[in-house]
């Protein structure tokens, strides 16, 4: 396979995992990455950290999603850059959240940046435009 072709296939895969998302496709979205997968979430909140597999990737993914009240969500605002086997997204994300009966929101560009192996998702890095600002909505 050409390294022309895997890159088309490295973007295809990330194209379909923000379309998955997009439309609540959960089952899609978890059979793009490998098993094995390690995800690298930035900052200093109580999301923050690596997570060594799938399953730890649904938990955080649950928490932030009950944590703002069903309204998290990330989206590509951009096209999907490929590498060799790296592909990164530019992308804006953000949600909302009732803190003692205020309102509290955030929303920012970031990146991410995802490595492929075989047309799986192996490892993630997350980077956000404000991370301090992140921190303070998710809290520790």
């Amino acid at each position: 396979m050409s390294t022309f072709t895997n890159l088309e296939q490295n973007v295809s895969v990330i194209d379909t995992l923000f379309s998955s998302l997009a439309v609540g496709d959960l089952e899609t979205f978890a059979r793009l990455f490998a098993p094995n997968v390690v995800w690298h979430q930035p900052g200093n909140n109580k999301f923050s950290g690596d997570k060594p597999n799938f399953g730890a990737i649904g938990e955080m993914v649950n928490g932030m999603m009950s944590d703002s009240q069903g309204s998290f969500y990330v989206k590509p605002i951009g096209k999907a850059m490929a590498n060799n086997d790296l592909v990164s997204v530019p992308v804006q994300f953000g949600g909302r959240k009732d803190i003692n009966g205020v309102q509290h929101e955030y929303e920012m560009p970031g990146h991410d940046l995802f490595r492929l192996k075989e047309g799986k998702i192996v490892e993630v890095w997350l980077f956000s435009s404000d991370q301090e600002g992140e921190d303070r909505f998710w809290g520790k």
